[in-house]
């Protein structure tokens, strides 16, 4: 199959799709964040060009997506900033401010169910890469959301995305492919994007129950949900991992 690549300015179409195409690829709580929402709509009508899709020109059919925002960055990976939100939350601030960006944020990474298994999340980093390459950027910088977290939640982000395998690979397949694709480890998160619920809509959205005040291991969380009886309220951080990549830009 040969695919093509375009952003949401040459074919918003291909979008309207999405919801129905990508169903399940995403934990329902991580559809409920306390900032993304906010700004998603926004996300598309200003940095449209950003916005990529692989599908195949023959039939039109979607296969994987990419998001990123333009930002400003001094190349340094202690002022990279405390994650997702923050970088979100910055990026409109620069463009509304009129700083010039120098790097791509990417903002997340999504393959169809149906095509998973193809190494098209591959492809679509690589798409990122070329888009912040003719933009003229010099870096592509990502808050990582590590495959396999899910399965410890209870270890520390940091220590986490230390761990290798017997031959000395990352032990998590999508940092590993990120290392095997030129990225580099920057930083480990553990206060990247913050999302809170009623308690009641954490059990929806967890198919759990809360009895008491506590942290709680839920099914695809990175880390615990803080419960709180008294507030009625969940609050849960979602830890990430920086990586940088150069964008392959001739200087």
């Amino acid at each position: 199959m040969a695919l093509k690549t375009v952003d949401y300015t040459e074919r918003p179409d291909l979008w309207k799709r999405m919801p129905e195409l990508f169903e399940g690829v995403w934990p329902e709580y991580n559809l409920h964040g306390d900032v993304i929402p906010g700004y998603w709509d926004r996300l598309h009508e200003l940095f449209g060009n950003y916005q990529l899709v692989s599908h195949d020109p023959d039939t039109d059919d979607v296969l994987a997506t990419a998001r990123g925002i333009p930002c400003r960055w001094d190349g340094s990976h202690e002022s990279l900033g405390p994650g997702l939100d923050a970088a979100i939350v910055a990026g409109f601030a620069e463009h509304d401010a009129g700083i010039a960006p120098n790097t791509l944020c990417a903002l997340g990474i999504e393959v169809a169910p149906r095509h998973q298994g193809r190494k098209l999340a591959t492809t679509m980093l690589e798409a990122l890469r070329s888009t912040a390459r003719a933009a003229g950027f010099g870096h592509v910088i990502v808050p990582l959301r590590p495959t396999w977290k899910d399965r410890y939640p209870l270890v520390p982000i940091g220590r986490y995305a230390s761990w290798t395998r017997e031959d000395g690979a990352a032990f998590d397949p999508w940092i590993r492919t990120h290392l095997r694709g030129g990225g580099v480890v920057a930083a480990a998160i553990p206060e990247s994007s913050l999302i809170t619920g009623t308690i009641a809509e954490w059990e929806s959205w967890t198919g759990l129950s809360f009895p008491e005040t506590g942290d709680y291991v839920f099914p695809h969380g990175l880390a615990t949900v803080r419960i709180d009886r008294e507030a009625e309220m969940g609050t849960y951080w979602e830890p990430n991992v920086w990586m940088v990549h150069e964008s392959g830009l001739s200087r």
